[in-house]
Formats: C-alpha cells, sequence, structure tokens
C-alpha cells in the first residue's frame, strides 16, 4: 500500500509524521499522525500506543493540543492518531456535530447510505494496524491503546473485543455505554439499526456484561465534565467492572472539563501507565 508523508516535523528528538493513503476500508484517502519518538532512529521496533479521537476532530486535535511527544520521548513509544471517520467528495454526512463525517463511532455501518464508507472499526482495528505495521518500525506484540469521549469508546470497545493483542487500555472522559445515552442510541441506531443486539458489540459496558474480559483498565474524567451525567455515565462502567471482577482505576479529576486542557494536563500519565505495561 503506498503512503504519502505530508508532513514531517521534528519534536523532542523524535519525528512528527502526518500521513496520507488510499483506504480500502473506507473507500476514501484516509490520514493519520504518527509519531516517531528518538529510539525509532536506532533501528529496533517499538511499542505502539494508538489514539482515538472524540467527535468533530481528526488527527490533528490531538496532534496539536495533545502534549504527548515528551513522554513518548522519554519512554519510547510511538504513538498513531487517526481521523474519526471518512470525508471527502462523495462521502455521505448529516446536519449536527454527532453523526455523519467526524463522528463515525468506531463501527461498521450497516445501513444506507452510510454502509460504504462509514467502516471505521474495520479500518482502526485491522487496516490501519497493518499499515502502520509494515510501514513503520513498531513491535506489534506490544500495543496499548487509549482516546477522548466517542474515542474513549472506541479504545475499550477494540480492547475488550481484542484482549489478545492489546497490552493497555485507558481513557478520557469516554462513552462508557452508548446504548443508553442519547449519542450513542443516534449514532448506533443511524449506522447499525433497530437491532439492538448489534449495539452490543459496541458498547463497553454491555460487553463487559456479556463476558468479554480485560486485565485492569485506566480512566479519567473531569467531575465539571459538561457531558458527564448524560453522555459519560463513567458509573455504570464502574458498576460492570465490579460485577465482572476486572481492575478498573476510575479518576475523578476536580475541576476538569471535557477539553483538550483537561486530556493535555493527564497524557503523559497514561503514557507512562502504558509504558509500564508495555515493556
Amino acid at each position: 500500500m503506498t503512503i504519502e508523508i505530508v508532513s514531517e516535523n521534528r519534536s523532542h528528538g523524535g519525528r512528527q509524521l502526518v500521513v496520507r493513503h488510499a483506504s480500502s476500508a473506507t473507500g476514501t484517502d484516509m490520514t493519520f499522525s504518527i509519531f516517531l519518538p528518538p529510539q525509532a532512529d536506532l533501528g529496533s521496533k517499538l511499542p505502539v500506543v494508538w489514539y482515538l479521537s472524540g467527535l468533530t476532530c481528526t488527527h490533528a486535535n490531538v496532534t496539536d493540543k495533545g502534549e504527548y511527544r515528551a513522554a513518548c520521548a522519554e519512554h519510547g513509544l510511538i504513538f498513531v492518531a487517526p481521523d474519526t471517520s471518512p470525508r471527502g467528495e462523495g462521502v455521505p454526512d448529516a446536519e449536527g456535530y454527532d453523526f455523519g463525517q467526524g463522528a463515525g463511532f468506531y463501527v461498521d455501518a450497516a445501513e444506507e447510505p452510510w454502509a460504504r464508507n462509514f467502516r471505521m472499526w474495520t479500518y482502526v482495528s485491522e487496516e490501519l494496524p497493518a499499515l502502520v505495521a509494515a510501514e513503520f518500525p513498531v513491535e506489534m506484540a506490544l500495543q496499548g491503546i487509549t482516546g477522548h469521549s466517542m474515542g474513549g469508546h472506541g479504545a475499550l470497545t477494540v480492547a475488550l473485543r481484542n484482549p489478545e493483542r492489546f497490552r493497555s487500555v485507558s481513557a478520557f472522559a469516554p462513552i462508557v455505554a452508548p446504548s443508553q445515552v442519547p449519542w450513542g442510541q443516534k449514532a448506533l441506531g443511524g449506522y447499525l439499526g433497530e437491532d439492538r443486539s448489534a449495539w452490543r458489540l459496541h458498547d463497553a459496558a454491555a460487553l463487559i456484561e456479556d463476558g468479554a474480559r480485560f486485565r485492569e483498565l485506566l480512566v479519567d474524567v473531569g467531575t465539571a465534565d459538561q457531558f458527564l451525567e448524560q453522555e459519560l455515565r463513567p458509573e455504570l462502567l464502574e458498576r460492570a467492572c465490579a460485577d465482572a471482577g476486572i481492575p478498573l482505576t476510575l479518576r475523578r479529576q476536580p475541576g476538569y472539563d471535557h477539553s483538550y486542557y483537561f486530556i493535555s494536563t493527564f497524557m503523559a500519565d497514561h503514557l507512562a501507565w502504558h509504558a509500564e505495561r508495555l515493556r
């Protein structure tokens, strides 16, 4: 598969790239960012942390505001951030920020007109990892995954459904039970249809209730997050993990909201946590 390096910048001794490629999953060009720490120049393969972004975001939000590069350079972590949906001419869209372009919700759509292009589950769980492994010095036996909001939902569900592939998973302000909240009900119903049994495969709390397991989870939420009570519902994940015996570190950070000021504050902490489990 051919890749195009859109931009390259030196940072913290490493290289920050933005990459474009043609995706067979989405039928469009897709763009992602990848940070290669200075250790990548030494010839050995390195652990990778995948970051899935939230509603309205592209790869650029965390790349510009996530403040991850110093920690990745310190710990020798490759950091990959894909887009949140297919885009471009001919790709369907919808009014509002919470459905359509910028809001792929990390599912493979089954409903028209979304089914042709909106195959973000396949993209982030299969196609992109295979591409990154082929083109960059990634040790695929050492993978962690994290994300924010809609991307926190994606990180949790990808890890819970592929526990053999990931050593670590964390999330910032994740939508933990999309089947039970407005954002998730709109997205899952619109992309997958009305069969709620299909929704459970993309709902972290439901996956745990249905038997999915992971060795431990780290989740941060802000107590001033405007979406905390209606959309995020971290207590539902807390209850599911307690019932299943899954160790969950759920930290309610006083005064923090849903923004990248919150994410960037705790990013280095999350990456140190991943690094410890990816050694």
